[in-house]
């Protein structure tokens, strides 16, 4: 489709270009946003624009608007073998630019899985949301996030009313953007609202579609980069799709060279915290901050006070005229700053450990529900709850186990008490014990461990499917063959692991060497049948029994994981003549 630009200015039309307009701009915010004392973005800021659902007028999701243009530094971040406690992301060195606020990255993996469960042909690598975030909103102003993941306040872009930017006529009614008049880009990753109203999603489960949700906007711009069955290994397809989300070659080569940055290392740092960019395309080099920037105040220069004519090459300042006097006119004193606020904690960081909030015994047989929950905390250093933290939970072992839905991490924020309550655990065949871990997101605090037990599945009773005899005939074979039926508490015991052995005797339950047996794969006589297992139903079925020339009444034993035991006669005689 054709290009559409709605730029102020444009920026550098190259990478290398960019880099040097990097360097020669001074340090603004985001591309014509404003901020408040907090260092959030606040509504009314300016920032990109949008699309419909076929490109729209501006073109792509943001409709071509103003980006920034920062670049990463020269050299990528050095991985090292450590890990993040809270995310597993592998920790690098040096580069205050590869970090990323802890739930903006756990929002671009979230989505990246879900991506790779719904579209698995789609690749997409949460490196690039990463990478357009960071080129949209600064990974949401540096991390200025809540528990929930939504911005402490709208990010904006400007007005599409078509003056230097693409013309957008209000769509939502101001629902999204506050603007009845003319829409605007919303959110971290800057959907207009007639394209977030088809392509918005919910990812954090809260069963909104908030653009302003740094989980629901990366699950969105995921399906979005995703569409017309892309697959995003292919570096052309990946290629179109970013053009697709902001129309420019140099947005283009922004995008890829912090998808580089990131694929080379990144961890993550606390909320708040993330560095933020400094340059947007909508400035040129020597050019002043966009409008709705407001520049910070300078301290007034010496006021002119007419002088006695001089000499018009005197570069002086300008003299009192009064006697020939060359005494200055005395400065005025500045004007004083007022004091900026102080920038209050948010929740997670007045976080300062973890206690356990009565978690009960943590044990289940495998395929069941764990009947206790775990369940921490979060306090402050006084002891007391703090409210709107989000937790995460973590599976960690060789397991299978998962909480419900499938997952092995959950994220719970914390309630009014300051405790958070993961979902409940659910237990796979591997048996053993296993680790759940909870940690705080957002900051580096040590983690509460517990310990979840996987027991085997269990019988209390075997019983004989039928009733007939088991009988047979010297060198012969049974015609029946043995099937019984597990129950545990009286309901069925489906996959429990079962030993069937020929004993001596009721009072000798050794192996016997003499009368019925088993054959093997290969035809040889075994008497001890080891890793049976009961079928879904509880039911079991030996294989065929035969007898060699010994006669007389001999018994099969069954033992059950749980305890259960059943012994069978089985009888060998001639046959009558």
């Amino acid at each position: 489709m054709a290009a559409h630009f709605g730029r102020l200015r444009k920026g550098a039309t190259t990478t290398a270009v960019a880099a040097v307009a990097v360097a020669a701009l001074s340090a603004s915010q985001a591309p014509g946003v404003t901020t408040d004392d907090l260092g959030r973005q606040s509504a009314g800021a300016a920032q990109p624009s949008g699309d419909a659902k076929t490109g729209g007028a501006g073109g792509g999701a943001t409709g071509d608007s103003p980006y920034y243009t920062d670049l990463p530094p020269l050299k990528s971040p050095n991985p090292s073998p450590s890990a993040s406690p809270t995310t597993g992301t592998t920790v690098s060195v040096g580069e205050a630019e590869a970090g990323i606020p802890a739930t903006v990255l756990d929002a671009y993996k979230k989505a990246e899985a879900e991506l790779r469960a719904s579209k698995p042909g789609c690749n997409l690598p949460w490196q690039l949301l990463a990478a357009i975030g960071k080129v949209e909103s600064g990974q949401a102003r540096g991390g200025r996030v809540d528990a929930s993941g939504t911005t402490y306040s709208p990010i904006l872009g400007p007005k599409l009313d078509g003056n230097g930017f693409a013309l957008i006529a209000d769509t939502d009614n101001g629902a999204y953007d506050g603007d009845p008049a003319y829409d605007r880009a919303v959110g971290p990753m800057q959907f207009i609202p007639s394209t977030w109203e088809w392509a918005g999603r919910d990812g954090n489960g809260d069963g909104k579609k908030d653009p302003n949700n740094v989980y629901d906007a990366a699950l969105a711009a995921g399906h979005y980069l995703c569409r017309f069955d892309r697959d995003l290994s292919v570096q052309s397809q990946m290629n179109a799709a970013i053009l697709n989300y902001n129309n420019s070659t140099e947005y283009l080569n922004t995008v890829l060279s912090w998808l580089e940055y990131y694929r080379k290392g990144t961890h993550e740092v606390p909320d708040g915290t993330g560095t933020l960019p400094s340059h947007s395309s909508n400035s040129d080099p020597g050019a002043s901050p966009s409008p709705s920037t407001p520049a910070t105040p300078s301290t007034p220069s010496t006021p002119s006070t007419p002088s006695t004519p001089s000499a018009p090459s005197t570069p002086s300042t300008p003299k009192p005229g009064s006697g020939g006097s060359t005494s200055p006119t005395p400065k005025p004193p500045a004007p004083s700053s007022p004091t900026p606020s102080p920038t209050p904690p948010t929740p997670t960081q007045t976080v300062d450990h973890l206690e356990d909030a009565n978690t009960g015994k943590l044990t289940a047989t495998a395929g069941s529900a764990f009947g206790a929950k775990v369940a921490v905390r979060a306090e402050s250093k006084a002891s007391k709850g703090v409210a709107k933290v989000r937790v995460r939970f973590t599976i960690i072992g060789d397991t299978d186990a998962t909480f419900t839905g499938g997952e092995s991490v959950a994220t719970v924020v914390t309630g009014s008490a300051g405790t958070a309550t993961a979902p409940a655990l659910v237990a796979g065949e591997k048996t053993g014990d296993f680790t759940v871990r909870a940690t705080v997101v957002g900051r580096v605090l040590g983690g509460l461990d517990y310990t979840a037990t996987v027991t085997p599945r269990q019988a209390d009773t075997l019983t004989r499917t039928g009733d007939t005899a088991l009988t047979c005939v010297p060198g012969g074979e049974f015609t029946d063959q043995v099937e019984l039926k597990a129950t545990y508490k009286g309901a069925v015991a489906g996959k429990v692991a079962a030993t069937a052995t020929l004993i001596k005797s009721a009072d000798d339950p050794t192996e016997n060497d003499k009368g019925p047996y088993f054959k093997d794969a290969d035809g040889k006589t075994i008497r001890t049948l080891t890793d049976l297992t009961t079928d879904a139903d509880g039911v079991l079925k030996l294989p065929k029994l035969y007898a060699d020339d010994a006669t007389g009444t001999f018994l099969l034993r069954v033992n059950t994981t749980g305890g259960a035991v059943l012994t069978v006669e089985l009888k060998v005689a001639a046959a009558a003549s």
